[in-house]
């Protein structure tokens, strides 16, 4: 069990919510020695607290979700400014909602990649749960989504990125040069009945597959 686990109840006073977010920024800046300093680190964590407070609708384990978002933004910075070396493809899953497509679409490549495709998500107008519809049929097909939260599109995760997919978004996405840019025509499962989340599902799997073989 992780420290933040049992400290990260609801609705923590200021003052405890300082001191949370200060061990956070602890951890990373131990965990990103050399790359980052601690100010730098406890800036981000945060600001990243805040972006996923906006869009909370509890503020349990808020912190423990701003330790793991300020951690993938961290790694996506080291990439963008050459700190750490670009070992594999990167692919970002862009939705409005990064409760539904975009989780999929990542849960599905990170499981046929195997590791050799980095692997993020995001929404342009993220909420705070995930889509139960989509939870529900990917566990169908031995899939989790246990790890996976709603999270704000920042420009450092598309910077980071070697290819951005986006379903549903239209001109939120920023533009940056040397990025490929796919756009699918992809349904929304929202509100829809399990078989038709399941279709989607398996259009999604069909698209990945494509996508990871021509990464390759």
């Amino acid at each position: 069990m992780t420290w933040w686990s049992t400290s990260d109840r609801a609705d923590p006073a200021p003052t405890d919510l300082e001191h949370l977010l200060d061990r956070v920024a602890d951890d990373l800046a131990d965990r990103f020695t050399g790359t980052f300093d601690h100010e730098t680190v406890l800036e981000l964590v945060i600001e990243c607290y805040e972006m996923l407070a906006i869009q909370a609708r509890v503020s349990t384990h808020l912190v423990a979700l701003a330790h793991h978002f300020a951690k993938d933004r961290l790694l996506a910075i080291a990439t963008v400014e050459g700190l750490r070396p670009r070992t594999a493809p990167q692919v970002l899953f862009v939705c409005v909602h990064n409760a539904g497509r975009s989780q999929m679409a990542a849960a599905l490549l990170r499981h046929h990649a195997d590791g050799r495709v980095g692997v993020r998500s995001a929404g342009s107008a993220p909420t705070g749960l995930l889509d139960p519809g989509c939870v529900s049929v990917l566990q169908e097909v031995g899939i989790g989504l246990a790890q996976a939260f709603p999270k704000p599109l920042t420009d450092d995760v598309v910077r980071a990125a070697d290819v951005v997919v986006t379903m549903g978004c239209g001109e939120t996405c920023p533009v940056f040069p040397g990025r490929r840019y796919l756009d699918w025509d992809v349904a929304d499962p929202a509100d829809q009945p399990l078989s038709v989340v399941r279709s989607i599902r398996d259009d999604l799997d069909t698209r990945v597959r494509a996508l990871l073989v021509d990464l390759s």
